[in-house]
C-alpha cells in the first residue's frame, strides 16, 4: 500500500532538511511523488476549470513559458501537499526565532492572510517548452509572506526535457552574489526561502536576499508544481 502524503512527509529527515536550509539555502527532498501522481498533476494543466488565472510570462517580461494559479477548493493532491508540508517547514522557519512564532497549522496561518486581505490561493502549475525560461524573482503577493516555499518536479529529466535547471541566486551584503544550479528527478521537491535567509556571520546574524528562476529549456516539455503557503490579495 502506498504511504499517504502525510506519512511520506513524516518519514523525511526534517532535522537534516532544516540544517541544509540553514547551511546551503535550500534542501532537495528525496522523491515524494510517484510517476502516476506526477502525471495526475501535470494533466490538470489542461483543465481550465481548476484554475483562477493563467499567466503567459512573455507578456509581462517574466521570461518565456506559462503558469496557472489554482482556485479554491484546491485539488485533493495539491491540498494535501500544502497542508502536510506546512507544519514541518513552519518548525524550520521558527528555529532560533526570537519574535512571534508562525502558527503550527496551515489553517491558522491562512487566517493571518485573510485578516491582511490575502484570500486568493497561490499554488500553481508551471509549463515550459523548448526555449522557455523563468527570470529571477520572488513570489510575494502582499504584506504576509511565509519564509519558505517548495517546487515539485513533475517531468522526467533527460526523458521529457533537457536544460531547465532550477536556479537560486543569493545576494550577500558587501559580497558578490552566489548562484546555485539545482537539477532534480521526477517526484522530488526543492524547499527554498521565499525572500531571504538568516546567515550566522563573524559579527552576528545577517540577512541575504534570494531570488529563484529556471534556466532555458534545451528540449522537450517540463511541468512543475509550486507550493506557496501564503495567499494573495
Amino acid at each position: 500500500m502506498t504511504p499517504t502524503i502525510r506519512n511520506r512527509m513524516l518519514a523525511l529527515d526534517w532535522g537534516g532538511i532544516g540544517e541544509a536550509l540553514r547551511e546551503e539555502g535550500y534542501a532537495l527532498l528525496p522523491s515524494l511523488l510517484s510517476p502516476e501522481e506526477c502525471a495526475e498533476l501535470s494533466g490538470m494543466y489542461a483543465d481550465d476549470g481548476a484554475f483562477r488565472s493563467h499567466v503567459v510570462m512573455s507578456r509581462f517580461g517574466f521570461g518565456r513559458g506559462e503558469y496557472k494559479y489554482f482556485k479554491y477548493p484546491l485539488p485533493a493532491l495539491v491540498a494535501e501537499l500544502r497542508e502536510y508540508l506546512y507544519p514541518h517547514v513552519a518548525r524550520i522557519a521558527n528555529f532560533g526565532t526570537a519574535g512571534r512564532a508562525l502558527p503550527e497549522k496551515l489553517s491558522d496561518y491562512l487566517e493571518l492572510c485573510r485578516v491582511a486581505g490575502q484570500c486568493k490561493p497561490t499554488p500553481l502549475l508551471l509549463k515550459y517548452q523548448a526555449g522557455d525560461f523563468n527570470c529571477l524573482h520572488q513570489d510575494l503577493y502582499g504584506g504576509v509572506a511565509f519564509p519558505l516555499q517548495a517546487t515539485f518536479f513533475l517531468s522526467r529529466l533527460g526523458a521529457d526535457y533537457t536544460g531547465g535547471e532550477f536556479v537560486l541566486v543569493e545576494q550577500r551584503p558587501r559580497m558578490q552574489s552566489r548562484a546555485r544550479v539545482i537539477t532534480a528527478e521526477q517526484g522530488q521537491a526543492v524547499i527554498f526561502p521565499t525572500r531571504y535567509r538568516i546567515v550566522q556571520g563573524t559579527r552576528g546574524p545577517y540577512k541575504t536576499n534570494l531570488r529563484h528562476g529556471v534556466s532555458q529549456l534545451r528540449s522537450g516539455q517540463r511541468y512543475t508544481l509550486g507550493v506557496i503557503f501564503h495567499d494573495a490579495k
